[in-house]
């Protein structure tokens, strides 16, 4: 490139351009063009992990090019830290949503485990997601600069549960919130992530719609009973 040259910026059909953004002819939304990309490429990288997914692929489902891809994301790689980026972003931002801090603390307890229950078991991409990245040792995600910091949201959460149920009389006193996380999690995760050899296992698949209502009522009695004052 020239110096003073303009750097080509990408087009309404996702081609790299170098007409100004004044052209009052094009519209050309960055913002929806990289939503979409990250949705399908969430699909595609839960489906055939980083190593499998095509970045082709990708490009051709949203209407776009690979270097549109590598102008917003640098590469294949960076696309999928965005992905686990956006993943891990939005169960946190859903589970602020809940304002369990409003309700009654055995309410609110009651309320996070049923979300975390019925964001597994519907969110299949994010349980395969935090799976894969698993295999890779968290690599990529400890490379995510708001990761640690978004997710200690949850923990905040949990903090303020179990310290309003202490003063309420109805929770225990020893309980670790980190560990109260890794209980929940583990149960919601589980029925998910590991249903098929499960099922394979014991000729009862997990995710049936007629299993569904009992493990749900199941993990959120197990929690509870776990974190309640003995009488």
């Amino acid at each position: 490139m020239k110096k003073g040259s303009k750097a080509a910026e990408p087009d309404t059909n996702g081609i790299l351009s170098d007409t100004p953004r004044g052209d009052a002819r094009r519209k050309y939304d960055p913002e929806q063009t990289k939503r979409n990309i990250l949705d399908v490429a969430t699909q595609e990288f839960s489906a055939m992990g980083l190593t499998g997914a095509r970045v082709d692929a990708i490009a051709e489902r949203t209407n776009t090019t690979k270097r549109m891809l590598y102008y917003y994301f640098g590469s294949k790689e960076g696309l999928y830290q965005a992905v686990l980026e956006k993943v891990y972003g939005d169960i946190r931002a859903l589970e602020q949503d809940l304002h369990v801090s409003e309700l009654d603390p055995v309410e609110g307890m009651r309320a996070l485990v049923e979300f975390t229950f019925d964001y597994h078991d519907r969110q299949r991409d994010f349980v395969r997601l935090v799976t894969i990245e698993n295999i890779h040792g968290a690599k990529y995600v400890e490379q995510v600069k708001s990761f640690k910091g978004r997710n200690v949201t949850v923990i905040h959460t949990i903090e303020d549960l179990l310290a309003r149920g202490i003063a309420a009389g109805q929770f225990r006193s020893d309980i670790d919130p980190i560990d109260l996380h890794l209980l929940i999690s583990s149960l919601c995760f589980h029925r998910v992530g590991n249903r098929h050899t499960f099922g394979t296992a014991f000729g009862r698949d997990p995710s049936h719609p007629r299993l569904r209502a009992r493990h749900r009522a199941m993990i959120v009695d197990a929690v509870l009973r776990f974190v309640r004052k003995d009488d």
